[in-house]
C-alpha cells in the first residue's frame, strides 16, 4: 500500500498522543539497541532517540515515501526499508517499539512471539494498535465495499478485524514474559473541518480501497462513504466533529535470563 506522508500528518497531534502514552509505560533505564517497527516518517523514532540518547535507534518501514520524509526530517537517525514480517536483526534489541503498525498484519499468534524472540534478556516489546474496527467509520466502509455496486472491485479488501481482545493477548504472551501490561484507551478526538472523519480515514483505513479504484470510481465511492460518515459523525454547532477512537496497548518485558 502506498502512503502519503503529508496526508497522514493532517492529524499529527491525535496520532502522536497514543505513542507518547505507550512510551510513558516503558521503564527501561539505558537500552543500547532500539528498533521502531513501522516508523513511518520518524516522528516517534526521533522521540525514542531523544529519550535514550546513547542508544542505537533504527527506524524500519516498508514505505519508501515515508522513509524519505523520515531521512529528510531526521537525518542523524538510521532508517531501513523492510517489511515487519521480514524483521530478523543481526543484533537483538533492548526495546522493540511499534506504534500503529502491527494491525496491518495478520497472524498475530505468530508475529508477537517472534518479536519477543528478537529481544535481549530484560528487553521490552511495546506495541500500540488501533482497535476501532467495529466503529461506524470502519463498519460503514466495509459494508459499502461489500455492497452490490462495489463487491467485485473491493470486497476482497475487507478482512476480519486483525486486533484481538485483551484476554487473547494475555493468554498468548503471559507465559513468555516476566511482566505484562495491557490496556485499552478510547480517545474522544475533536476533529476540525468538513467531514473530518473522511479526512482521517483517507490517511489510513480508506487508502487500500481507494488505490484499487480508478479516478472516477474514487470520486463516486468517496461521495457515498462521506454521506454515511456524516450521518454517523455529524458536525457540532461549532464545526467540530467528535470521533471516538479506541487503541490497544501492550508492554511486555522479558526475563533477565
Amino acid at each position: 500500500m502506498n502512503w502519503n506522508p503529508d496526508h497522514y500528518h493532517l492529524y499529527t497531534d491525535h496520532r502522536l498522543r497514543p505513542a507518547l502514552d505507550l512510551l510513558s509505560q516503558v521503564t527501561l533505564a539505558s537500552p543500547s539497541v532500539i528498533y521502531d517497527l513501522g516508523c513511518g516518517t520518524g516522528n516517534v523514532t526521533s522521540l525514542l532517540s531523544k529519550r535514550w540518547g546513547e542508544a542505537v535507534v533504527i527506524g524500519i518501514d516498508s514505505s519508501e515515501a515515508m522513509l524519505r520524509k523520515a531521512a529528510s526530517d531526521h537525518p542523524s537517525l538510521e532508517w531501513k526499508l523492510q517489511e515487519i514480517n521480514d524483521f530478523s536483526p543481526v543484533s537483538k534489541g533492548n526495546l522493540i517499539f511499534s506504534n500503529a503498525a502491527l494491525h496491518w498484519l495478520d497472524d498475530h499468534e505468530t508475529i508477537f512471539p517472534r518479536l519477543l524472540n528478537q529481544l535481549r534478556p530484560g528487553g521490552v516489546l511495546a506495541v500500540q494498535m488501533p482497535n476501532n474496527f467495529l466503529a461506524p467509520s470502519h463498519q460503514t466502509l466495509y459494508e459499502l465495499a461489500q455492497s452490490d455496486a462495489w463487491i467485485d472491485r473491493l470486497g476482497k479488501l475487507v478482512r476480519p478485524a486483525p486486533v484481538h481482545d485483551i484476554s487473547w493477548y494475555y493468554d498468548l504472551l503471559s507465559s513468555k514474559v516476566q511482566l505484562l501490561n495491557i490496556w485499552e484507551t478510547t480517545y474522544f478526538q475533536v476533529l476540525k473541518g468538513k467531514n473530518a472523519v473522511l479526512e482521517w480515514t483517507r490517511g489510513t483505513a480508506l487508502r487500500p480501497f481507494l488505490e484499487a479504484l480508478n479516478e472516477d470510481e474514487v470520486k463516486t465511492f468517496e461521495a457515498e462513504y462521506a454521506k454515511l460518515l456524516y450521518e454517523a459523525y455529524p458536525q457540532s454547532e461549532d464545526g467540530s466533529t467528535l470521533y471516538p477512537f479506541s487503541r490497544l496497548f501492550i508492554v511486555a518485558e522479558m526475563p533477565e535470563d
